[in-house]
């Protein structure tokens, strides 16, 4: 009898042992997983403090990004001591493409920012370039685009075709015009064109400063058609042909930023935040016939998708495929 006893207390003495060792090592796990969080914050804060090249990438289309706006304010106050712009991208909303230009001039007033042009510079995606301080770009990449667009497709005789009658009761002519639901008045055309006209100008005269053309260059470059960066050099659109480390070469030689200095990718939060426009709801939009500010071409699916995101004015160089 004795004995059992003995070995019922031994057995609980055991599972006490059991459970603290238990108990011990999840509190570890926990404790060395803190650390090793805290080491990586900690690394990343140190990184982010120490000298080195911040390097931001603008691609895809470019739209209001409040993300973006913080990141070029976290690189404003971080240890950067240049940044560089790498685009390629053929543009975007007025908007965006104005705010994205303000937030590369205030950082400029802190720190030497130039761009870089890996494939394209186009229409709103070249105003963010000339929000730098100097522009580089290969020989083949695609400059320039300056222009505004408002495009709608109108389904109105299709409509029509099919037995569809639109009717709307509108507080005045000209709300929610155009509509691509129905024909489109001479006054709708003329309000449209008055705001085209109003960013078309803004454009213009933000190139005319920023690359200090005279009006016979800003007449001949803003027409609207692209050119190769080696067509853009002799019109003042960049100033260098070349890439990244000519660029790096460039700010060594002028900015005292050493060439060999330690560049660190800077990114907003939400990945894939240029691409949102490819959602579910952009769809369906468009699927309801929603303005759209894009025609339908080989690939006018996505753009359609996007248009329903991006509809309003657009900054956008997009060339009409034909087979």
């Amino acid at each position: 009898m004795s004995l059992d006893v003995d070995q019922a207390i031994d057995r609980r003495r055991m599972r006490r042992k059991v459970t603290f060792w238990r108990i011990f090592t999840v509190v570890a796990v926990l404790i060395a997983a803190g650390g090793l969080l805290a080491g990586v914050g900690g690394s990343n804060y140190i990184e982010k403090s120490s000298a080195h090249v911040a390097r931001v990438t603008i691609g895809g289309l470019i739209r209001n990004d409040r993300e973006r706006v913080k990141l070029f304010e976290e690189i404003e106050k971080s240890g950067a001591k240049a940044v560089l712009v790498v685009i390629d991208s053929p543009g975007g909303t007025v908007t965006g493409s104005e705010q994205l230009f303000k937030s590369l001039r205030k950082l400029n007033e802190k720190k030497p920012v130039i761009a870089v042009v890996e494939g394209s510079a186009a229409s709103g995606a070249y105003i963010a370039a000339i929000g730098t301080e100097r522009i580089f770009a290969p020989r083949s990449a695609i400059i320039g685009s300056i222009g505004v667009i408002f495009q709608y497709p109108n389904f109105h005789q299709l409509l029509q075709k099919i037995g569809v009658d639109v009717e709307s009761i509108k507080s005045s002519p000209l709300k929610a015009s155009p509509n691509g639901l129905e024909p489109t008045s001479p006054e709708a055309k003329a309000a449209v064109a008055s705001l085209v006209a109003d960013s078309y100008g803004w454009f213009k005269d933000l190139v005319k400063e920023r690359r200090a053309l005279d009006n016979a260059t800003l007449t001949k470059v803003s027409d609207g058609r692209v050119f190769t960066a080696s067509q853009a050099l002799p019109l003042k659109l960049i100033d260098e042909i070349g890439d990244e480390k000519t660029a790096r070469e460039w700010l060594a030689k002028n900015k005292s930023v050493a060439a060999d200095l330690k560049v660190r990718d800077w990114r907003v939060r939400t990945a894939g935040s240029e691409f949102r426009w490819l959602s579910a709801a952009s769809l369906l939009e468009f699927a309801g016939f929603a303005t759209l500010a894009s025609a339908i071409s080989n690939d006018g699916v996505l753009r359609a998708a996007a248009s329903a995101q991006l509809d309003g004015l657009l900054a956008l160089w997009h060339p009409q495929l034909r087979n």
